[in-house]
């Protein structure tokens, strides 16, 4: 499996559930959803290092703003990846998250990923703590932070309440769990079946 890093920690989670002892994990950098451009190629990349070791590979990356080109190179690869446009409508689901953006077009979202590193990929990598009047310019049509919890951590809900106040945001808890994420496991036992 090649993965987002951003998903790393969940999936080593599941490796250590019964039948999932199978995946052999590799993750690309996290901080590529800075620059989603680069993703397709940094994954074609992998597929061609690490398939003659592994003829079946799959991927835990969902569009993550690659606009279809993840998909045209995961085509010409022959490699399936996770539904959906990103993460957050993998670990939400997808009507889940479509129900959410239609309450609230203006809602950012958290995963737990997210909230362990906001400061570092939000407030660091946009300048915040150096500008903080660019905060309204890049948030000012936002109106509520949505935490798609993973986990039942305390820690990781006072992190994402906290970005919720740093933003001025409404703050809603979602519990998913790991969504769709839980369900790459069958997936990737048809592909070997059928493979």
């Amino acid at each position: 499996m090649l993965a987002c890093g951003a998903l790393a920690r969940e999936i080593q989670h599941l490796r250590q559930q019964p039948g999932w002892e199978h995946i052999r994990l590799q993750c690309l950098p996290a901080d590529l959803h800075n620059r989603p451009e680069l993703i397709p190629e940094r994954i074609r990349a992998a597929i061609q290092r690490y398939r003659p070791q592994y003829p079946q590979l799959f991927v835990a990356y969902a569009d993550c703003g690659t606009g279809g080109l993840l998909d045209r190179v995961l085509a010409e690869e022959g490699v399936e990846r996770l539904p959906g446009a990103h993460c957050y409508a993998t670990f939400a689901g997808q009507d889940v998250f479509a129900q959410l953006a239609e309450e609230e077009p203006g809602t950012f979202y958290l995963t737990d990923f997210l909230a362990r590193h906001f400061r570092r990929l939000v407030i660091e990598s946009l300048k915040l703590d150096s500008h903080p009047q660019l905060l309204p310019l890049y948030f000012g049509n936002y109106r509520r932070l949505v935490y798609l919890a993973q986990s039942d951590s305390p820690e990781l809900l006072e992190k994402a309440q906290e970005a919720a106040n740093y933003l001025g945001l409404e703050f809603r808890v979602v519990r998913t769990g790991y969504g769709e994420l839980a369900l790459v496991n069958v997936a990737m036992k048809a592909m070997v079946r059928n493979g």
